[in-house]
């Protein structure tokens, strides 16, 4: 997940926590390998993201890892932000 975000959105900042282990007995976990990795929370900070609305850019990110969803991965928590957005939460 990580190698397809930093190949194609070059991000200044990548998090990424797998939440799974909140998520036991969720829909999404069922048929998943004991300790599977089925939910994650990103914060993306990219360029890339440039003159995109909110929407546009979760879309982006989902088409990037569309992959990752057909081999298990059941959802995703999102934070997108260009390199002025997290300059501006940072100094705030």
């Amino acid at each position: 997940m990580a190698r397809a975000i930093r190949e194609r959105l070059a991000p200044t900042l990548i998090e990424i926590e797998d939440d799974s282990g909140r998520h036991a007995g969720h829909a999404g976990m069922r048929g998943a390998a004991a300790g599977g990795e089925t939910h994650f929370n990103l914060l993306i900070v990219s360029a890339a993201f440039d003159g995109m609305a909110r929407v546009q850019r979760s879309r982006l990110v989902h088409e990037l890892l569309a992959p990752e969803f057909g081999s298990g991965l059941h959802a995703l928590s999102l934070t997108l932000r260009t390199p002025a957005e997290q300059d501006r939460i940072a100094g705030a």
